[in-house]
């Protein structure tokens, strides 16, 4: 019944105004008129008038009459079997996230809006989630870093796919020591260039400076530049984190947002230092706005019409009533 519901239609409904005076002509002839009597002191002289009127055809035929017409209003309104089929290109933009993990991305210097001191790799991860999962007509991949990069997905649709390998993501899945900003750059950049794209960029969360690697920074960016990569940059973390001293014995803040910035300005990106996980989640949704795709849903229609089917039981209902009533002729007044 569901199915039916779903694909059954009127093509034409306005038709289906007609079954009014349809539904009235019939009960107003199941109505009873003013019935005429005549008074007779016997009956014995009308049993020769005549054999008993058989008013059973004309009880059947004319009724059926009438109600040939609902299928042949039904018929009018054009009854179809419809079946839509929606189609949705994009114009996607490829994204590639060059996420750190180094250990300096374990200081808990963000807060939850319960006030709760926060992980600056967990507040990055909840909003990378986010970011992915509002643009699922973009093809997006990751690169993971420390001290050298680690490809989690290449540039991809099946975003499931992605989020599950970015959920093991964690500060002890790289070994190497260090931030290779230039590394990741130039390994996200690989990932990007062989794909066509009306847009490619790449997005650079880091909390540190670059410290190792076999590129610089700049260096990455200028060649990143030449494949038409742009390059938004988010330095994570406030100016007062430090990183323990159980992991570093001289802990000290490392943020070279001068190079951040010249990044950005060399790709044509941006730049952003969130504080905060507010201003995290505030940037990425900058980004969002900027790189917008384009969609074009399709849908397409089509008809399996029925109404041969109403049309033939109206001609058969009609031929059938015209048989009884020639065969059996209502009574004359």
């Amino acid at each position: 019944m569901r199915d039916f519901l779903e694909h059954f239609k009127f093509a034409q409904p306005q038709w289906l105004l007609l079954l009014i005076p349809c539904v009235l002509l019939f009960v107003l002839r199941r109505g009873r008129g003013a019935e005429a009597a005549m008074t007779f002191s016997t009956l014995s002289v009308l049993v020769s008038l005549g054999s008993k009127v058989r008013r059973s055809a004309f009880s059947f035929g004319m009724p059926l009459a009438i109600l040939a017409l609902v299928p042949a209003i039904l018929a009018m309104a054009r009854p179809v079997w419809r079946n839509e089929y929606h189609s949705k290109t994009a114009s996607g933009i490829d994204i590639a996230i060059a996420f750190d993990v180094s250990l300096s991305m374990s200081i808990d210097d963000f807060h939850t809006p319960e006030g709760r001191a926060l992980k600056r790799i967990d507040a990055a991860k909840e909003v990378v989630h986010n970011f992915i999962e509002s643009r699922p007509d973009d093809r997006i991949g990751m690169v993971i870093y420390s001290g050298r990069p680690y490809s989690v997905s290449p540039i991809t649709l099946d975003h499931d796919w992605l989020l599950s390998s970015f959920k093991q993501v964690n500060l002890n899945i790289l070994k190497e020591m260090g931030t290779a900003i230039g590394s990741a750059i130039a390994a996200a950049s690989s990932r990007l260039d062989s794909r066509d794209a009306k847009s490619k960029i790449i997005i650079l969360c880091t909390d540190g400076a670059s410290n190792s690697g076999k590129i610089s920074p700049i260096e990455a960016a200028e060649n990143a530049k030449t494949l038409g990569i742009k390059i938004y940059t988010i330095a994570i973390g406030t100016e007062e984190g430090r990183v323990s001293s159980d992991i570093q014995r001289f802990a000290r803040q490392e943020f070279d947002l001068p190079t951040l910035r010249k990044i950005a300005a060399i790709t044509g990106g941006q730049h952003y230092h969130a504080k905060s996980a507010e201003e995290l989640a505030k940037y990425f949704d900058t980004i969002d706005q900027l790189e917008k795709s384009e969609t074009i849903s399709r849908t397409v229609i089509e008809d399996v019409e029925l109404f041969p089917w109403f049309l033939g039981t109206a001609v058969v209902a009609s031929l059938v009533a015209a048989f009884l009533l020639a065969l059996n002729p209502p009574p004359s007044p």
